[in-house]
C-alpha cells in the first residue's frame, strides 16, 4: 500500500499541470478577491480596526476548504489515468491485493490534500503577517491543522466516491472542472452567505465540506474579530458572523462547531464505505 501511495505521490508532484489544475479553484478565488470581492468586503463593513486582517482571514480559511476538495481531486485523477491505461487492470491481476491497492490511492490523495492545505495555509498566514497582521497562536495553528486533516478526509471521500464512476480522462477532466468552479460557492466564498437568498444558503449549509470552513473561520477570524468588533455592539458582531457564515444557523438552532465534526465524520465514513462497495461491485 505504501509503495503505490508513494508511487501516486511521485506522478502527481512530477506533473507541474496536474498540480496548478488542482488549484484552479483557489486562482479563481484569489482572481475574483483582487478584482472586486476584497473592495465589496471591505464596503460591506464599517470602518472599523483590522478589518483587511479579518478579511483576509475569512478568505484564507475558505480557501483552505477549497483546496481540501480541487487537490485531492487531482490526486484521484492518477486512479482515473491508471484505470483509462489498463494499469489499474495490471495492478488487479499482480499478487497485490486489491484492498491494499486502493488503501494506496488513497493515502495519496489525503497525503497530497494535507500537503497542498498546509502550505496554502503557511503562504497565507505569511501574507497575512506581511499586511500588518499577527501570526496565529501555536494552539489555534494546532487546531487548523487538525481541522485541515478532517476536511481532507471528508473531501477525498468524496471525490473517492465520484472517480469511481470516472473511466476515463476527458470524464475526469469535465468533472473537475464543474467540481472546482462550484465548490466556492459551495463553501459559501464566492459571495458571503448573507447576499444569498434563503435557499441557496440551506444548499450551503447541507453541503458537508461547508462545515470544514465553518470550523476553520472560527479558529482563524476568533482573535481578529476580537480586535475588530473590541468595544462594539453585540449585535453588530452577531450580524458579522451569520452574514460571513462564521456560524451556521437553521431557523433558531446554531450549528456547534461539535456537531460540524460529527457531519464531517460521518460524512468521511459514509463516502468511503460507499466508494468502497461502489468498487468491489466493478471488480467482480
Amino acid at each position: 500500500m505504501l509503495s503505490i501511495a508513494n508511487r501516486n505521490l511521485k506522478i502527481f508532484f512530477r506533473d507541474r499541470a496536474a498540480v496548478l489544475f488542482s488549484l484552479l479553484a483557489v486562482f479563481i478565488i484569489l482572481g475574483l478577491y483582487v478584482v472586486f470581492l476584497g473592495d465589496t468586503l471591505a464596503s460591506s463593513l464599517p470602518v472599523i480596526e483590522g478589518a483587511s486582517v479579518l478579511i483576509n482571514s475569512w478568505v484564507l480559511a475558505g480557501i483552505l476548504a477549497v483546496t481540501s476538495v480541487t487537490s485531492t481531486m487531482g490526486a484521484f485523477g492518477i486512479m482515473v489515468e491508471d484505470r483509462s491505461r489498463k494499469i489499474l487492470k495490471d495492478f488487479t491481476t499482480s499478487p497485490l491485493r486489491r484492498s491494499r491497492l486502493t488503501g494506496g490511492y488513497i493515502l495519496s490523495a489525503c497525503s497530497v490534500g494535507v500537503i497542498m492545505s498546509v502550505v496554502t495555509f503557511i503562504l497565507g498566514e505569511l501574507y497575512i503577517l506581511v499586511l500588518d497582521g499577527e501570526l496565529l497562536p501555536l494552539l489555534s495553528i494546532l487546531k487548523v491543522l487538525g481541522l485541515i486533516v478532517l476536511s481532507v478526509l471528508a473531501s477525498s471521500s468524496i471525490v473517492f466516491f465520484i472517480t469511481t464512476f470516472l473511466r476515463s480522462q476527458n470524464a475526469f477532466s469535465a468533472a473537475s472542472t464543474v467540481i472546482g468552479t462550484l465548490i466556492g460557492f459551495l463553501t459559501g466564498i464566492y459571495v458571503p452567505m448573507g447576499s444569498l437568498p434563503e435557499a441557496v444558503q440551506w444548499v450551503i449549509k447541507v453541503f458537508p465540506i461547508s462545515h470544514a470552513g465553518v470550523l476553520i473561520r472560527n479558529v482563524m477570524l476568533e482573535h481578529p474579530m476580537e480586535v475588530s468588533f473590541n468595544g462594539a455592539p453585540a449585535k453588530a458582531l452577531t450580524e458579522f458572523t451569520d452574514s460571513m457564515g462564521v456560524v451556521y444557523h437553521f431557523g433558531s438552532y446554531q450549528v456547534e462547531s461539535w456537531v460540524s465534526i460529527v457531519i464531517l465524520l460521518a460524512t468521511t465514513v459514509l463516502f468511503f464505505g460507499l466508494s468502497l462497495l461502489s468498487v468491489s461491485r466493478k471488480n467482480r
